[in-house]
């Protein structure tokens, strides 16, 4: 998710996390095999963000998904 964030800010531009949240929907093990994780900004503003994450397995089933706020700030 910071990731996402993090995309859509000027150079010399900071910012921490304020908030996460996190759902652990499915276990995920070694028998899971591959796993791909998914993240989209959701707001960018001057001194706040928000953006979501997902993972998924192989077959696109959804095994936790997340959303977090930022905080942003000048360097």
């Amino acid at each position: 998710m910071s990731c996402a964030v993090q995309a859509h800010l000027q150079p010399g531009t900071g910012y921490t996390t304020l908030e996460i949240k996190v759902n652990m929907v499915r276990p995920i093990a070694e028998k899971t095999g591959p796993i791909r994780a998914e993240g989209r900004s959701l707001h960018m503003g001057r001194r706040s963000a928000t953006a979501q994450s997902w993972i998924l397995d192989t077959a696109g089933t959804l095994l936790a998904h997340a959303s977090t706020t930022c905080i942003i700030f000048a360097l």
